[in-house]
């Protein structure tokens, strides 16, 4: 049941990726972004430092969703996942906030915001779920049949009797009582 919530938040944290990774199209300074008439002067100017800190919140949210992909392919313990999930989560909400406060100025639309939003729900709902496994610990194996049927799983010793059984046909009837 576990691996498949964590299946589960794996397509979820991968498909929202785009979202999250925002699309700056038309950012200041970038190259084709330049202010009208500005031509082919020059070199292309690095974006504004606000929008730079932008960029590298969003590359730290892709490491953080492939670390839970890695994670996930290893069948990593579920307490791992859970860290793994509340250092994206946190990555995400900076991203949202910063999105707020810098995206129109860096050329992220209001509809980016709200997909990331969107997005952050979504895995905030799967990393409660993987954190709640990882707080309950491992499950509690249930009784056996040996339990069930108040008997022992020991073997019958059969190390005096001569023959391995009622399979051995070598030293005569299988079926003859001894």
């Amino acid at each position: 049941m576990i691996i498949c919530r964590a299946l589960l938040a794996i397509g979820i944290v991968v498909g929202t990726m785009p979202y999250a990774g925002a699309q700056f199209g038309g950012m200041p300074g970038m190259p084709g972004a330049g202010p009208p008439g500005a031509g082919f002067g020059g070199p292309p100017q690095g974006p504004p430092p606000k929008c730079q800190a932008l960029l590298n919140v969003r590359d730290e949210l892709q490491k953080h969703g492939m670390a839970i992909s890695a994670a996930n392919d290893k069948r990593a313990d579920v307490k791992v996942a859970c860290s793994l999930f509340r250092r994206y989560l946190a990555t995400e909400a900076k991203m949202i906030k910063m999105l707020e406060a810098d995206g129109p100025g860096c050329g992220a639309g209001p509809d980016v915001v709200k997909q990331v939003r969107g997005s952050h729900a979504k895995a905030q709902q799967v990393g409660k779920q993987v954190c709640d496994a990882a707080a309950r610990g491992p499950a509690q194996a249930g009784p056996t049949l040996s339990d069930a049927l108040g008997t022992t799983p020991a073997l019958p010793d059969t190390r005096d009797k001569k023959g391995a059984g009622t399979f051995e046909t070598l030293t005569g009837n299988p079926f003859q009582a001894r």
